[in-house]
């Protein structure tokens, strides 16, 4: 027996398994995506809509990690409540169970012909679109093709008796065989990051006599519990409902196998008896020239049902799921938000999904703008209150605004080198004007901070109505900034008329009020040197006006 041969088969075609899954998940997330980034946007809170929602996502994009992980960062961005994830999740378990169901149908025969048709159409298709459903045909011929690699890997195995005794401790004929199993493929999982591609393991080893039924059962359960590694690892340094919502995912995984582990041989015998009364098959273990051709049917009816029923019984105690997760997430909301300028949306894993993408980069973006306005807001009321303490919080604020335009406009930088349609380009390019403008206000609020600082430090006063003037400048400004932070947030781009006549009403009150200063200055009301510092904060109001109309314009799409 060649050890070489065995080992480079089986571990050069799990690598191609591996390949094919990421080729044609990413294929299908291209073709798919705007589509699958509204269904997700526009789950329901009912517990079921959600579920049947995450089942058909992700068969659609053929990857359970993709999309618990894509969860993870939508509740991050806002866009999905932990209830809604946490149902969506439930039914992704079941979604990721359609590989298994595919590579049963062994249609191995169509594998180099799919990389062949694959590989011309990424090549020669001038359309977007045709290229990224031939990366979906390429993957779907690497994954089918990895398999009869590594069948012929392990082929040789069964007629090794050290290999065979081995494989004998994977036999789930007691409770500690069961539980070795169950570990041994949550390790797997793991380490391979793929549940499908242990279960596609699995079948081949089980499909060559190595592995009896109840044995693959065992370790298909396992698989549910390694794929939770993904989400665990893609939530930290999110928001706390991201970590509860991947605790979520964790907890009925980890349970489901749990209660499944007490009915395990009662498990088994319900799926074999399902299978060969449904498709009329001989029994799962039954050897016919040297393998079990029913076997990779039977687990993957297996890996299916395990899902469904714990989706059920899960979705029937969601509001408990939840409250336990809760429980046992230990990240607060008041923990992640201690370094305000570290962003909370951006996500690198979303990079090579430029719709995920973007909308990420305006969550951050809006949140930088949230930032700014509650800083201009503090800035200007200290001038009322001459608390010198809360005003010089401003500079914490204005750091972190700086930070966040650095991160922002790197994260769209990296999103413009992905393949990206016009309409995402136009959108980077808004993006990146909102950001810098946003940018600007923050350093016309710190130079107002520090107007405000010296006229408190040397007890300088306005006089009543250079007060006056002074309120009812920056209060337009501040509905200014809010008016087009909604526009932001809601996407209008209908706001133009009203960004113009805040910004001619601040232009026209800045030279009234500039001239109302002097004729107090002639006259004796105001005295010089806060009369000289107004008419600095003037100067810095108009400006924020300005900054403003331009992100007004970016939202709209002028310019």
């Amino acid at each position: 027996m060649n050890i070489q041969y065995i080992l480079f088969h089986t571990v050069g075609g799990l690598g191609l398994f591996l390949f094919g899954m990421k080729t044609m998940s990413e294929g299908l997330q291209q073709v798919a995506g705007d589509r699958m980034r509204r269904i997700l946007e526009t789950v329901s809170a009912n517990r079921v809509v959600a579920c049947l929602t995450g089942t058909v996502v992700t068969a659609l994009i053929q990857s359970s990690s993709a999309t618990t992980v894509m969860l993870v960062g939508f509740v991050n961005a806002g866009l999905l409540s932990l209830s809604q994830a946490v149902g969506v999740a439930l039914g992704a378990n079941i979604g990721t169970t359609v590989t298994a169901q595919l590579i049963a149908f062994k249609i191995t025969d169509a594998a180099l012909p799919a990389i062949a048709v694959g590989v011309a159409m990424r090549l020669f298709a001038k359309k977007r679109r045709t290229r990224d459903l031939g990366a979906v045909i390429l993957g779907f011929g690497l994954l089918f093709f990895g398999m009869i690699v590594m069948k012929m890997g392990v082929g040789p195995l069964k007629d090794s008796p050290t290999f065979v005794e081995f494989f004998t401790k994977f036999q789930a004929d007691s409770r500690g065989g069961v539980l070795l199993c169950i570990l041994t493929g949550a390790v797997v999982t793991m380490v391979l990051q793929s549940s499908s591609a242990t279960v596609g393991l699995t079948m081949t080893l089980a499909s060559q006599g190595l592995l009896n039924f109840p044995g693959a059962v065992a370790l298909v359960l396992g698989d549910n519990i390694g794929t939770t590694i993904t989400a665990e690892l893609a939530s930290i340094g999110t928001s706390a409902n991201s970590h509860r919502t991947a605790r979520a995912h964790t907890m009925f995984n980890v349970l489901g196998v749990c209660y499944m582990f007490v009915l395990f041989p009662w498990f088994v015998e319900f799926v074999s008896w399902m299978t060969a009364n449904l498709f009329g098959l001989g029994p799962p273990d039954a050897l016919i020239g040297g393998e079990k051709p029913h076997i990779a049917r039977y687990i993957a009816n297996a890996h299916t049902m395990f899902n469904v029923i714990n989706a059920m019984v899960f979705l029937s105690i969601l509001p408990l799921l939840l409250r336990a997760a809760t429980w046992m997430s230990r990240v607060s909301d008041d923990d992640i938000d201690r370094d305000i300028g570290k962003p909370r949306f951006l996500d690198t894993q979303f990079l090579n999904m430029p719709t995920v993408a973007l909308e990420q980069a305006r969550q951050e973006t809006l949140r930088m703008g949230e930032i700014a306005e509650e800083t201009m807001v503090m800035v200007i009321e200290s001038l009322e209150h001459r608390n010198l303490r809360t005003l010089r919080q401003w500079q914490h604020r204005e750091n972190a605004i700086d930070l966040l335009q650095r991160e922002i406009t790197n994260y769209l930088v990296q999103i413009s080198r992905e393949n990206i349609r016009i309409e995402e380009s136009r959108e980077i390019s808004s993006l990146m004007r909102m950001v810098n403008n946003i940018e600007r206000i923050g350093d016309s609020v710190e130079n107002v901070a520090q107007l405000i600082e010296e006229m408190i430090e040397n007890d300088l006063l306005l006089a009543e109505d250079g007060m006056k003037d002074y309120k009812e400048i920056s209060s337009v400004v501040i509905e200014f900034f809010r008016f087009v932070l909604e526009g932001i947030r809601e996407g209008d781009r209908t706001i133009m008329a009203r960004a113009q006549e805040l910004e001619d009403q601040i232009d026209l009150m800045r030279e009234s009020m500039r001239g109302n200063y002097l004729m107090r200055l002639r006259t004796g009301v105001c005295a010089i040197d806060p009369g000289l510092i107004f008419t600095d904060l003037l100067n810095h109001f108009e400006k924020m006006g300005d900054y403003c109309f331009n992100v007004a314009q970016a939202v709209a799409g002028v310019k």
